[in-house]
This record gives C-alpha cells, structure tokens and sequence, in this order.
C-alpha cells in the first residue's frame, strides 16, 4: 500500500520545519560538548540563512499542506525558528550602536578623523551588510607565499605564512596568531581574515608554534617571540614596516598575543587584538562555564603541567592579566555573550584592569556570538567584528 503524493509531501515539509528549528535553536542552547559546539557557533552566524529556511518552511505549510493537523504543526515550528533568528538581525542595530559607543570611549570621539581619508575609503562602509551574509565578503588580489621557516626548535619546524598587499610597499606588520587550545592549530586558520587584512594595505604574518601537552608553558610564548625577532629581522625582505607591527590572536593565541606584547622587554608592539582569549587563567581554572565543553581544567592542565592548586605560580606568570605593571600597547578585546570555552566576564574583567592602568583599551561584546564566532567569515558577528578591527588597526597604524 503506497502512501499518496500529497501525504508524502506534508511529512517532508514537516521535516523540513523540524530541521530549520532544531538549527535555529543552537543560537540560544548552549553546547555539552565539543561535538555540539559547531552547531552553537555556526547557527548564530548564518542567521539569515536559517531566516530563509524557516520562512520557506512556514510559505509550503501555508500553501502547500492540506491537512490541518501538519499544517499546524509545521506553522509552529516554522514560526518558532523565524523569531529566534529574527532576535540576532533585530539586535544588529543595536548592538553596533555599543560597540560604537565603546569604540569612541576607548580611542576618542575622534578617532575616525585621525585616520588619514585614502585609509579609511578601502574599510567596509556598513557595519553589517545582509548582502554579504549571503554572497560572502569580497577579498581583493594579494600575493601570498607559504612554509617560510622561521626557526626549528629542538628539531620542530615552524612555519609561518606570508599575506602581501597587491602592490610593493612598505606596509605595517600584523602577526596573527591562531587558537587551539594550545593544542592544536596551524598558520592557514582564519585565511580569508588574513587576505583581506592584507589587502587593506597590511603585511599579515601568520606564525605558527609548538603544541601542548608535549610542549607546556612557556614553550609557546618562546615561540611566538622568536617568530616576532624573526619578522623584525627580515622585515624589509617581505615589505614591512617593523616600527609599526600589531598582534592578532584568537582564543589561545589571542592570550600568547597579549603575554607577547606584555612582557617588559617586548619589542616595539603597537597593539593587540584579543578575539576571546584566556586573560585569567587562576580565574578560569577555579570556575570554569557551565556547561564546559572543552574541559577547561584538562586544557589548562595540558598547557601548564598540572592544576592550580600544584603550580600557582605558573598559572599567575601565564596570565595577562598580571602584566599590567607598565604602560601596555593599546587593545582591542571581542568577545560573544554566549561564549562556553571563554567567557567574556573575563574579557571585560582585562579591559577595566587596562582601563584601571590608565592603558588604551576598548571592549567589544556581542550578545549573540559564541566562542570562534569568526570561524564564519561572512557571519553576522564577524562583520560587526571585522568593521571595528580594522577601524582600530587603522587608528594605531596611521592616526594623524
């Protein structure tokens, strides 16, 4: 006995609401494990799309479903799905309108005008573009070389790559620096950041470094300095401009970012930008988020060698926020609300610290954004982010 067409096609379009749904939920669940956790960040990111999905869902069960029971199924779970992604486009506005408050807190109500005209024409002109959700953001030529060694340490290649304006120059320096955990993670993370930086009229070093747990504290922050001597030294061969170099990291290379350009004897750094990196780390040892999907205390562990409770002092001497002793470059930090590996309470706990200290800081929260939110390079929070980066590297960069 064959099911009829019509019966077939209402059960599909109910699957189809179910899936939009189940999607749309991961921009308010929280994630239990790192297996769910992609869901939890991407979601948020492709709101628009998942928009669409649920839309299209609710139109078919409107025009397309005869029997009611189905059709009031799928209209509920169309629905549902619809305003819980019409919550992250309705705060755009709203939370652009902070971050730009921030902005001018931090760097000055003028801090646009010092940033010479022909710099800020190439910026994105809008803060979020809906367009670019769906087309992706435009990357302009550059020229790119990749495996360049910078050092082998205990018989360790590292690498880095190498991201140059279209035209020769001498440019500013911006080491990026990727996340991992410490543990994982190479040079090519985050590419298309690293084009479009460098097509903004930037040279983008993306340097790599050894791994924990084989490697512990304070292996990688001995790396990312050899990998800044190295850029110093060769400086002119790749077209940069060593006077003028900032750094990049996200997660766990955001806090090797923020200890390279804290330390006393750090070579002239000009700023940092911190993507949702680990600042306290005895903070966030003793109350990890809830739920944790990383397992902060093992991660920690791995880095470290061992809990707080066996090296406090390893803990205090890996974390930024214990640097604050001397004038510091100025920092950006951005972090998501929603954020179950680095929760921005800490972020916001280094920018009053920095504030405090009478250092340059701004802090950037997005309410929706989960950890790597900028995985999704065209996602909702990543042009919020992007907008705002590149205002800030301008302003250190070329401030008149």
């Amino acid at each position: 006995m064959f099911l009829k067409p019509q019966i077939v096609f209402s059960w599909l379009v109910l699957l189809l609401s179910l899936t939009s749904l189940f999607l749309s939920s991961w921009i308010l669940l929280p994630a239990p494990n790192m297996s769910l956790l992609t869901l939890a960040v991407g979601a948020p990111e492709v709101s628009p799309w998942l928009l669409l999905l649920n839309l299209f869902s609710l139109l078919l069960s409107f025009f397309c479903i005869r029997r009611y029971k189905i059709r009031r199924l799928t209209s509920i779970f169309s629905s549902i799905g619809l305003l819980i992604c019409a919550w992250v486009l309705v705060n755009i506005p709203l939370t652009q309108m902070q971050m730009d408050k921030a902005m001018k807190q931090g760097l000055g109500t003028d801090y646009l005008e010092q940033i010479p005209v022909q710099v800020r024409a190439k910026m994105q002109t809008n803060p979020f573009d809906l367009v670019n959700s769906f087309r992706g953001i435009a990357l302009g030529k550059i020229r790119y070389q990749k495996d360049i060694l910078f050092a082998s340490p205990a018989g360790v290649p590292l690498k880095m790559e190498v991201y140059q304006p279209p035209q020769v120059g001498k440019y500013p320096a911006v080491v990026v620096i990727y996340g991992g955990a410490w543990q994982y993670g190479n040079p090519h993370a985050n590419s298309e950041f690293n084009q479009y930086i460098a097509h903004q009229g930037y040279t983008v070093f993306a340097i790599d470094y050894r791994h924990a747990p084989k490697y512990q504290f304070p292996t990688q922050l001995d790396d990312v300095r050899t990998a800044l001597n190295f850029i110093r030294k060769n400086a002119a061969s790749y077209e940069a401009d060593p006077e003028r170099m900032v750094l990049i990291g996200r997660s766990a290379g955001a806090h090797l970012a923020m200890l390279a350009a804290y330390q006393p004897d750090a070579p002239p750094i000009r700023a940092v930008v911190n993507y949702y990196g680990p600042v306290n780390l005895p903070g966030g040892y003793k109350t990890p988020p809830f739920p944790d999907p990383i397992n902060t205390r093992a991660v920690l562990k791995a880095f470290l060698g061992g809990s707080l409770e066996e090296l406090p002092n390893q803990y205090k001497i890996a974390s930024p926020i214990n640097y604050l002793t001397h004038p510091l470059p100025p920092t950006l930090l951005i972090y998501g609300s929603r954020d179950h590996l680095v929760e921005a309470r800490f972020g916001r706990q280094m920018y009053e610290s920095l504030h405090n200290s009478d250092n340059t800081a701004v802090f950037l929260q997005i309410p929706w954004a989960e950890h790597a939110f900028d995985a999704v390079f065209n996602g909702v929070s990543n042009q919020l982010a992007l907008y705002h980066t590149e205002r800030f590297l301008a302003w250190v960069l070329f401030k008149q």
